[in-house]
């Protein structure tokens, strides 16, 4: 089932950027667990020093505190690796759209600066994380490859930008680069504060603190939530991807769809926590309902999700009555 079963050559060493953040860590501590090696690059700005120590005696784990929008530090990092999966970025719609500037230096200068690291060292596979953002206002569900609309924030250009430099880099530089468009990521190590934290992670901690959480708009907007093992799951098969895949992008979600208010209605009942929601203004910059259709990366990565939104959410919800 899922990646478990995965076999790589052996001695294989991958990178993982953004490692110390929420999908990086849980990538990290995937491969620890199959045996191979892996070193982490992140520069501490968003991800957490927490979410790595656990790996810190592991003889097979590497950490390097380093900034993607420097060249050098990113060619140290793909010295001698063999599989790069590119997580670094800055996330959140409405952050892009108050710090623009820094968003096209972080994730799409920062990007390239990893393409251009991994050509260089001849990395067998370039993985990297794109988003259902790239969607945009095209209005049809589900949401199919190849059928984007126009972008609705900075973010999501930033990672439109970084699909279009990874095919000119698997064109012009035969660069095996595969990007996954994940689709609202959910699970352990997700981190529920701040202003820009996660929907189920946020309404978690403020329920499991007797407070109400707030739902931005109607509570009717829908998306495809994606259970984090699911990602972990793209990601490690992507590395093992045919030729017919290089160059692509895939749709990662379960291809399902939840409304905001199913969600917490949900997480309710399951906290024993009746408290009814706070409605405030819907955000700018959001699409109003994702839903993806996996087919593509079924038949090319060979992506077959295990877990449901409503098993995800109980993982989920056991991890943060145990963290929090």
């Amino acid at each position: 089932m899922g990646y478990h079963s995965l076999s790589f050559p052996q001695g294989s060493r991958f990178l993982v950027t953004g490692g110390a953040g929420f999908i990086g860590s849980n990538l990290c501590e995937a491969i620890l667990n199959l045996g191979y090696r892996v070193r982490c690059l992140d520069d501490l700005s968003t991800g957490k020093q927490a979410n790595v120590d656990l790996f810190a005696q592991n003889p097979n784990y590497e950490f390097l505190q380093g900034d993607i929008k420097d060249l050098p530090t990113c060619q140290a990092a793909c010295a001698d690796i063999d599989y790069v999966l590119h997580q670094a970025a800055w996330g959140s719609v409405p952050r892009s759209l108050e710090m623009p500037l820094f968003y096209c230096e972080n994730n799409i200068q920062g990007t390239l600066n990893m393409l251009e690291a991994a050509r260089l060292a001849h990395v067998k596979t370039f993985v990297y994380a794109s988003s259902s953002s790239v969607y945009g206002d095209e209005p049809h569900l589900p949401k199919r490859e190849g059928h984007e609309g126009n972008l609705l924030s900075p973010y999501a250009l930033t990672k439109r930008c970084n699909e279009e430099w990874a095919r000119q880099y698997t064109r012009h530089y035969g660069l095996p680069t595969i990007g996954l468009r994940y689709f609202n990521v959910f699970g352990r190590r997700q981190d529920p504060n701040g202003a820009y934290a996660a929907v189920i992670p946020k309404f978690i901690h403020l329920l499991l603190q007797g407070k109400r959480p707030t739902i931005h708009g109607d509570g009717r907007q829908s998306r495809d939530f994606t259970y984090v093992e699911n990602v972990i799951e793209a990601n490690l098969k992507a590395c093992l991807a045919p030729q017919e895949a290089y160059g692509e992008a895939f749709n990662i979600a379960y291809g399902g769809r939840e409304t905001l208010l199913d969600i917490y209605h949900a997480l309710t009942r399951t906290l024993d926590v009746p408290l009814e929601p706070i409605f405030g203004p819907e955000r700018m910059g959001d699409i109003k309902h994702s839903n993806a259709d996996i087919s593509k990366a079924k038949n090319l990565l060979d992506y077959n999700p295990d877990y449901d939104f409503a098993t995800g959410l109980d993982e989920a919800i056991q991890w943060y009555k145990s963290h929090l």
